[in-house]
């Protein structure tokens, strides 16, 4: 039995025929499944030999009828979604950089039965920075949605446990870069990484960081964002 026919025995029978009947001249749940299949297959990414890094957030655009129908049991399918692309990635030898999460988003461009699946690499994200330093920071760093404060004398941002802000890509080194704070500037130098540091796209060994720069380490980009104090003035 294939993945695909497992995936939609399982889910007739949790909710006793209901897509049948709702979906019957719409979506079907299997076609997204086969759609989140070829989704993670045309954009795995060597890592080894045995290895691939795929995308583990999806976005499942759908006409707003289908949407609508949808609703009921979003949570029902996006649990069953995310198990047999689990199967499917367990058998092709695929990484995902962090949990699977998938949504389901309105595109006013698609007609009923019409669907779209975006998809991005998206690392686990951990840092141990207490309530107080997030209150007192005036930078932070963004990083898959997550907001980090940078506070003085700075922090290391690698995959390993010992670093400040752990991001679980393996793109990135054990220690890959260290965000220097002085003062109010802050400037980002590569650790001797792998892979190097980008910032706005140009690499760099070292380089001075401003509101809204962009440093890419690995597979995962992040955005520099300084928050406005009262003693600047303004809000």
């Amino acid at each position: 039995m294939s993945g695909l026919q497992r995936f939609e025995d399982r889910l007739e029978q949790m909710v006793a025929g209901a897509f049948a009947r709702v979906f019957r001249s719409a979506v079907q749940p299997v076609e997204i499944s086969a759609a989140l299949q070829r989704e993670v297959d045309n954009n795995a990414q060597v890592l080894s030999r045995d290895r691939r890094l795929v995308p583990n957030a999806f976005h499942v655009e759908l006409s707003h009828t289908d949407l609508e129908r949808l609703a009921p049991y979003d949570s029902t399918l996006a649990s069953e979604l995310t198990e047999s692309l689990r199967e499917h990635a367990e058998h092709q030898s695929y990484v995902f950089p962090g949990p699977v999460h998938i949504d389901f988003n309105e595109a006013p461009d698609l007609s009923t039965g019409r669907f779209r699946v975006r998809s991005a690499a998206q690392a686990k994200v951990t840092t141990n920075a207490s309530d107080t330093q997030v209150a007192r920071a005036r930078w932070f760093v963004d990083v898959n949605g997550a907001r980090n404060p940078i506070n003085p004398p700075g922090l290391v941002v690698g995959r390993g446990t010992e670093t400040d802000l752990q991001i679980n890509d393996p793109g990135i080194s054990r220690q890959h870069a260290r965000f220097r704070l002085e003062g109010d500037r802050l400037t980002v130098q590569d650790l001797g990484s792998t892979n190097g540091v980008l910032i706005d796209g140009n690499p760099a060994q070292s380089a001075t960081l401003y509101d809204g720069s962009v440093v890419r380490l690995g597979n995962t980009t992040m955005t520099v964002r300084r928050v406005a104090d009262s003693q600047d003035g303004h809000v």
